[in-house]
This record gives structure tokens, C-alpha cells and sequence, in this order.
């Protein structure tokens, strides 16, 4: 029977998957609720997640099938016909990848929630991917997971093979010269904190650096080329302006936007310009930097805009790699997430409207943030903090 084959792809998958590290979602998943949404970028992942989590829980057996929405050997088939016949089959767990590239999924989920009481779904997909827009809210249903790129503590667990734990803000904040002094015996923070922020925030960093940046910007292009017209309905010529917008922040960021100079120079509409800035911060290559109390929505102007994380700056622009910028796009990306990050007026950054922080090398100082209660400064440059001075790179442990 055709269908069988959906088996012996589950199968060549799992052959294929190497299970000696894994991301640091794995074990945070409730994986035993039955819709489950993974979300992120393209390039971070959750494929990979998926079949590591398959291996451990269900080895090679036929309670679950991992299928691939864009394989071409699954085209001929309904979603609901492949959800179908592994329930009729005796199957528990469906494991459905890129699912935006299959047209009307969030319908045919619904009913194949509603219709197989028995089956749980496991569902990825682009980071754009709008669960609570969807036909039937499938939020009400679902519990969303969203995996980020490698943290720093994750990339140096692949770079040197010690098994290093991720802390919270708490701890980093109270403790962190003793787990900077714990750290550092360990791992040589600083042979491996630029090779980070140059190449190591997409996992496929490990097949090879020299071209890495090629294949960063054919991830770019991909989830603009591709992956975005599957989400909302766009045409090649405002593609191609988001794709100059995208430049014109990498060439300036942090970028403090004028929203009417930068729509004029792009030829559109503040709308238009807000909607291409919307797609970029939910595509994973923007960070948006919101004034304090402010909720993320499309009409919510932020005061800075960040490129996603560093790497993209030197896929980009490299030439605007600053030290600067890249310390507070590290600091912002790493700490955005497990936690709320605005714009501060005092200092750099203010974390859960509680925390002020100011970013910057050795010698920066207090002035900036003295009158800020629950201040610190994050200092570049350093290994080990005092007092209410703090690594930078220590906050890469966060996840």
C-alpha cells in the first residue's frame, strides 16, 4: 500500500538523526499534552527535536510517525488521510514538521483533534506560524513552545563537551562571581565568546564554518521567499522592499526608527512599513525594543530595532559589526529568552519592568543608571563581575 511508505520515511528519518546533544526545549515540553505546537525560526532546530524526542520515547516502533509537510512523497495525501490511517493502525503520537507549508492545516487539525480523541499532535513550524489567528483557535487547544537559536551555554557545550547548567535571572544576579569563577575554570570563556557571536547561533554551524554565511543568508531568503507567502499574502516587489529594509537596518541598528523618513525612503506607506516590520520581528530576524508597558502589536512603535542576533549582522553587513551593538544585541537576545525586555530611559535595558541594566565594556560606569533602583552594569570584556558589575557572557546561561 502507498501509505506504508509514510513508515519507512519515519524510519530513513530517525536513521539519520544524531542524538548527541540536544536543545535545551527537550525536556521542557509537557509532551504529554495532546496539541503541542513547536514554533521558531528556520535553521534552530526542530526537526532535529522532534526525531531526538521520538528516539527516546517511542524507538522504532509504530506508535509514532514523524511526517514532513514538504515532502514530495507525502503530497498525494490529505492531512486528515494520513492522521487517519496511522490511527486506524493503532498509532498515538503524530509528529507533523513544517506544517505551514501545507494549506489549510489549521482546519484539518482541528477535525483530526476532534475526530481521534485517542491521537496526540505534535505540529512545527515557521515562527510565524499564527496558532491563535487560525481556523477554530487552535490556542484554545494547543500549547505553544517557541525554540530560540543556540544560547552561548549551548554552544560551548558543543565546542568543548563539558556539561554546563543554564541558570535563572535570579541566581545570575545574586551569584554571579561564583558562577562566573565556576565557569571559567572549566571552559575558556573568551576563546569562544567572538566565534559566537560570528557563527554560532544556528546549530548548523557544525557542518562547517567556511560556508556558513552562505547558508545563513539561503535561510534568510528562504523564510522570505518561501515561508513567508505561506503565511500571509505578499507579491515579489514587497518581498524584495522588505528584503532592503532588512538591510537598511542591518547597516544601523540598534536603529532608533523614524517611521516616516524610513517609509519614504522606501516608497510606502507607514502601514506598509509597520506590516514589513511586523513579518521581520515575527520571521526571527528583528528584535523590537519596546518602551515599558507597552504590549508587542502591530501598531506598537518600538524605540530600538535590533537584528535578531549577531550573526545575521555579519551575514549581512558585517561591516556594522560594531562592539557596541553586538554586546547589547547579545545581551537583549539572550535574555529576551525567559524574559521581558523594554526600552529603559535610565539605562540600556529594563528587565520584567523591575531590572535596569546598561551594557558596555570594562570601564563603563554607574553614571548613567544611579538613580535607577536595582541597577547593574553588564560589562564586556570581563570574566569575573563585583558586586552589581556582571559579565556579559554570563548571561548566555540563561537557557
Amino acid at each position: 500500500m502507498i501509505m506504508e511508505k509514510l513508515y519507512d520515511l519515519h524510519q530513513r528519518y530517525l536513521r539519520q538523526t544524531n542524538t548527541g546533544f540536544q536543545r535545551y526545549l527537550l525536556d521542557e515540553v509537557s509532551w504529554n499534552h495532546r496539541l503541542i505546537a513547536l514554533k521558531g525560526p528556520k535553521g534552530v532546530g526542530k526537526t532535529t527535536m522532534l526525531l531526538q524526542h521520538i528516539l527516546q520515547h517511542f524507538g522504532e516502533g509504530t506508535d509514532a510517525l514523524y511526517v514532513s509537510m514538504d515532502s514530495i512523497a507525502i503530497k498525494s495525501f490529505t492531512l486528515f488521510e494520513i492522521a487517519e490511517f496511522h490511527a486506524n493502525r493503532g498509532g498515538s503520537h503524530l509528529f507533523l514538521d513544517e506544517i505551514h507549508k501545507y494549506s489549510d492545516w489549521s482546519r484539518e487539525l482541528k477535525t483530526i483533534y476532534d475526530l481521534f480523541p485517542e491521537l496526540h499532535i505534535v505540529f512545527s513550524g515557521s515562527s510565524m506560524l499564527q496558532i491563535y489567528k487560525s481556523y477554530g483557535d487552535l490556542s484554545r487547544r494547543a500549547i505553544t513552545y517557541d525554540l530560540r537559536g543556540l544560547s552561548f551555554r549551548e554552544y560551548l557545550i558543543l565546542e568543548t563537551g563539558e556539561q554546563l547548567e543554564a541558570y535563572n535571572l535570579k541566581s545570575i544576579l545574586t551569584d554571579h562571581l561564583e558562577l562566573a569563577k565556576s565557569i571559567s575554570e572549566r571552559v575558556k570563556v573568551f576563546d569562544h565568546f567572538d566565534p559566537y557571536l560570528r557563527f554560532g547561533y544556528y546549530p548548523f554551524y557544525r557542518e562547517g564554518t567556511d560556508n556558513y554565511y552562505i547558508k545563513l543568508e539561503q535561510v534568510i531568503n528562504t523564510i522570505l521567499d518561501v515561508d513567508l507567502p505561506f503565511m500571509v499574502e505578499i507579491n515579489a516587489h514587497n518581498i524584495y522592499k522588505m528584503k532592503k529594509l532588512l538591510y537598511m537596518l542591518a547597516t544601523s541598528v540598534p536603529f532608533q526608527p523614524n517611521i516616516s523618513k524610513l517609509a519614504a525612503s522606501l516608497e510606502v506607506n507607514r502601514n506598509t512599513l509597520s506590516n514589513y516590520i511586523h513579518y521581520l520581528h515575527e520571521a526571527g530576524l528583528l528584535q523590537l525594543l519596546l518602551d515599558a508597558g507597552k504590549s508587542y502589536s502591530l501598531l506598537a512603535k518600538p524605540e530600538k530595532i535590533y537584528l535578531q542576533n549577531a550573526n545575521l549582522v555579519y551575514v549581512i553587513s558585517p561591516e556594522h559589526a560594531q562592539k557596541g551593538t553586538l554586546r547589547e544585541m547579545f545581551f537583549f537576545n539572550q535574555v529576551a529568552a525567559k524574559h521581558k525586555v523594554n526600552y529603559s530611559k535610565e539605562g540600556d535595558f529594563l528587565v520584567d519592568e523591575h531590572y535596569t541594566f546598561e551594557v558596555g565594556g570594562h570601564s563603563k560606569n554607574f553614571n548613567q543608571i544611579k538613580r535607577s533602583k536595582n541597577s547593574y552594569l553588564v560589562l564586556d570584556d570581563t570574566i569575573m563581575g563585583y558586586k552589581n558589575k556582571i559579565p556579559l557572557w554570563l548571561f548566555g546561561f540563561l537557557y
